[in-house]
């Protein structure tokens, strides 16, 4: 069965096709790739749901090779909102 492999930086991203076995699971997809979970990248997914090494795959699947997060999702969202402009309404 097909799956595509996938793994992104700032500005570049890189993805493979693959052809696996029925029944492979997401680390058989990335020793066939010879990716590994290492460095920088250090989590998986596939199609955006969280996975492990043992996820069965399915044909079709997108696996993504995940970063860590540079910031709290929350805390750059609170200073967003802080520094945009009040949006109130004006009477005249």
């Amino acid at each position: 069965m097909r799956v595509q492999l996938l793994r992104a930086w700032p500005h570049r991203a890189e993805h493979v096709d693959l052809e696996v076995e029925a029944g492979a699971c997401v680390g058989d997809a990335l020793d066939v790739a010879g990716w590994r979970l290492e460095g920088e990248f250090v989590a998986l997914a596939v199609f955006g749901q969280a996975a492990t090494l043992h996820t069965r795959l399915h044909a079709g699947d997108r696996i993504e090779l995940l970063r860590a997060l540079q910031c709290d999702p929350k805390q750059a969202r609170r200073r967003r909102a802080g520094s945009a402009a009040p949006r109130g309404r004006q009477r005249g």
